[in-house]
């Protein structure tokens, strides 16, 4: 079992609004995800999907809600083959369209199961710009 360090960011942003995040081999890309939008103060709530080959709607991906054989985000992170120096992207939303390049850091072996863990997180990024409570109708 390994432990994985992530740097995640909003594609284009990655020197501005990042995170970096320690998560165990065992989560799956599933906890993945939930963990890096609650890093990035996201509400959870859209499909999603994990692009293998760093390119959206990719046809190397893992998918929130697989049709067709597709392969599904409830597999643990380390049965996907991951290699240090790889980036991958979380695709969020395929409304809004939010793209997460997820680098992979490092790769170290762990003796036991950890909770995923934020190291470092640099800047903001509103999900929903210009949306405001108030403005909503009835």
């Amino acid at each position: 079992m390994a432990k994985y360090t992530f740097k995640v960011y909003p594609v284009g942003q990655g020197r501005t609004t990042y995170r970096t995040i320690e998560i165990s081999g065992e989560e799956t890309l599933d906890e993945l995800c939930e963990f890096i939008l609650e890093t990035f103060d996201f509400i959870h709530e859209h499909l999603y999907e994990f692009c293998m080959d760093n390119r959206m709607y990719s046809q190397n991906s893992y998918q929130y809600a697989p049709e067709d054989g597709e392969l599904s985000t409830d597999v643990m992170i380390d049965e996907i083959g991951l290699i240090k120096g790889q980036k991958f992207l979380l695709h969020y939303d395929f409304g809004e369209d939010w793209m997460f390049t997820i680098h992979v850091q490092k790769i170290e072996d762990e003796t036991e199961t950890t909770l995923p863990k934020l190291i470092k997180s640099v800047g903001y990024v509103e999900q929903y710009p210009g949306w405001d409570d108030e403005e909503e109708e009835f």
